[in-house]
């Protein structure tokens, strides 16, 4: 059995600076910044792709999807830290092909008052082609997306961060409209003989409002749904882009213990006039159990030191 190291991240955020207190003073959220927070999870997540021809008969599908999606991991968090280390063992159902196959994925959120920005890396190698029972390896085929979204949160009730971490919690049932503006850069290589790499740009905006159904004190159901619109550059070539994204979030939470099932997905559809369309998706489910704890007194007082000179 051969586990394969896919990634350890380890970063301080520069726009630290810009987290919020206000929790604290608002009865509709609970704050858990002065906690570290461990956790395991199990993640299943890729960007894959699909080809689609209406010019042939019958209409021609491919499905690109990554050789390696599962991962198994540890994450340890403290007020603006946060260390994961990931595994994407070949064991797990979802993680195909051969072990030269790799999947990188990066994600961080910051926010400042009602604004919320998201960033995403993700580095993939290793895809094979699915139509219908068929199915070919493309091993050498690699693509890295870079990107993110940029979120206006109208509700001051509504807790963003209760959808997308454990470090708040959502005390009373509360929703937001919630404007996004997107972009991503992506790269896809074939890297066979007859193809050449191709760059992909993603602008659109997307109205959608997301809703935190909280069922008792330890339980809640957030949700929500994104529908939008944009425009795709490809190697030069403009056409229109339609934005589908979907959240879920089931969760349990004590102020030590906690666990969560997710699931997230952003799709980009091109308009039915492209021939040959190249529709992008990114999906997302994740189960995590954890811990929080208070952070040891010589840990504390190493970062309020830190805090202190940098002026975090």
């Amino acid at each position: 059995m051969c586990l394969k190291l896919l990634y350890i991240t380890f970063f301080t955020s520069i726009l630290g600076c810009f987290a919020q207190n206000d929790s604290l003073k608002n009865p509709y959220f609970k704050s858990y910044d002065d906690k570290i927070t461990a956790s395991i999870y199990y993640l299943d997540t890729s960007n894959s792709f699909e080809i689609a021809s209406s010019n042939q008969d019958p209409k021609i599908f491919l499905n690109l999807i990554p050789n390696r999606r599962e991962q198994i991991g540890f994450s340890l968090s403290y007020k603006i830290i946060d260390i994961t280390i990931g595994f994407a063992p070949k064991f797990l159902g979802g993680n195909k092909g051969d072990s030269h196959s790799k999947n990188f994925n990066f994600n961080t959120r910051f926010y400042y008052k009602k604004w919320m920005q998201s960033f995403t890396f993700i580095n993939q190698k290793g895809f094979y082609v699915s139509e219908d029972n068929l199915t070919a390896q493309l091993p050498r085929m690699r693509t890295t997306k870079i990107g993110g979204s940029t979120a206006y949160v109208f509700n001051d009730k509504f807790s963003f961060k209760t959808l997308v971490s454990q470090n708040e919690w959502q005390t009373k049932s509360s929703g937001s409209f919630i404007p996004t503006f997107s972009f991503y850069y992506t790269n896809l290589d074939l890297n066979t003989p007859d193809t050449s790499p191709g760059d992909m740009y993603v602008f659109t905006l997307a109205p959608s409002y997301f809703y935190n159904f909280v069922i008792s004190d330890r339980v809640l159901i957030g949700a929500g749904l994104a529908l939008g619109a944009g425009i795709n550059i490809t190697d030069g070539d403009t056409s229109a882009l339609y934005q589908a994204d979907f959240n879920l979030k089931l969760a349990y939470n004590k102020d030590r213990f906690f666990g969560f099932a997710t699931l997230n997905t952003v799709s980009f559809l091109q308009d039915d006039k492209v021939d040959p369309r190249l529709n992008d998706n990114i999906a997302t489910v994740k189960l995590s159990i954890g811990y929080r704890f208070d952070p040891p007194k010589k840990v504390k007082e190493v970062y309020d030191k830190v805090n202190e000179k940098i002026g975090l």
